[in-house]
């Protein structure tokens, strides 16, 4: 797997530093997710998501311990098996193939968050200003609807 040089170039790592990451280019989606599933992987009250193209993200240390949970067939989420710690979602989707690695781990990454997804299942209200969309927008195939802050 190459990583596209575009942009900049990031790494990422897990919670003992036995997996490591390189992200390039430009991320497809930066923003926070309230589903439930993320939720209760990342054993978090909102997940802070950063969506890259599958070409853009190397696995450049540890790649052995990293194991793969597929509880829904767009999500093929992987930790770290030393540490436990979650470090991305795969996405494999027809015509598009996404990583989600989290935010969290990418090192000195400026996140920007443009707006929050699945926002009517959110357990903590958040008030910044951004979108919020009750699923997803029209062009990912959610129902575009919007919800107040």
């Amino acid at each position: 797997m190459t990583v596209a040089m575009e942009g900049h170039s990031y790494t990422a790592r897990c919670f003992c530093g036995e997996v490591e990451l390189k992200v390039g280019g430009t991320p497809l989606f930066v923003g926070y997710c309230h589903c439930q599933s993320c939720r209760t992987w990342l054993g978090a009250p909102v997940h802070a998501v950063t969506l890259w193209q599958t070409q853009d993200v190397e696995v450049t240390k540890g790649a052995s311990l990293l194991k793969t949970f597929i509880k829904m067939p767009r999500s093929h989420r992987q930790h770290c098996t030393n540490c436990g710690g979650a470090v991305m979602n795969a996405h494999p989707l027809e015509g598009e193939d996404m990583i989600d690695v989290m935010a969290s781990l990418l090192i000195a990454f400026p996140f920007e968050p443009t707006m929050h997804v699945h926002y009517q299942e959110r357990i903590i209200d958040m008030r910044d200003g951004l979108p919020k969309y009750a699923e997803l927008p029209e062009e990912w195939g959610g129902n575009g609807q919007l919800l107040a802050e």
